[in-house]
């Protein structure tokens, strides 16, 4: 990994744990607003990024989960799947709306882990966690699409980091 993917990747996860702990009360709860998650649009344009996501996320759990062990694995583990799937999935993808779209199905599904964690630690029930932590996520990603579509228009994520 070169400097500059480093620097990037560094700069992600901070910015994740600084947005994370903007919204920290809606964040964690049977019902997530994790605003931060809508940096995982950035493994469309680079897949390095998930470097800098997954960081964020780790350090985001330790730091502000109240269940900590359980975030460190199902929440890190929710993000690392997610992330490979997404990349694998858009690696037949040209259009960008469309991997933007197949990555927010992807994390919106994938938000079963979630629920899980939920489920045998606080003994929330299952389906109904899923759906309530699955909607919170379809609805930041689905949000971050065009917000990130705009920003790439000025920033280019594609060119911040060697592919």
């Amino acid at each position: 990994m070169n400097i500059k993917t480093l620097v990037t990747n560094a700069i992600l996860a901070a910015l994740y744990i600084a947005v994370s702990a903007l919204v920290q009360p809606f964040g964690f709860s049977q019902i997530q607003f994790r605003v931060s998650e809508m940096f995982n649009h950035l493994v469309v344009f680079n897949k390095n990024y998930a470097y800098g996501i997954v960081v964020g996320v780790f350090i985001t759990n330790l730091l502000f989960s109240p269940m900590v062990a359980y975030d460190l694995i199902f929440g890190v583990g929710h993000s690392i799947l997610s992330l490979t799937i997404t990349i694998i999935l858009c690696r037949y993808v040209k259009n960008i709306w469309l991997r933007m779209t197949i990555n927010t199905v992807v994390f919106t599904f994938m938000m079963w882990l979630i629920a899980l964690e939920l489920n045998l630690a606080l003994g929330f029930p299952f389906m109904f966690t899923w759906l309530t932590t699955a909607v919170g996520e379809f609805v930041v990603l689905a949000v971050g699409i065009p917000v990130m579509i705009a920003l790439n228009k000025r920033i280019r994520f594609d060119q911040l980091m060697s592919k």
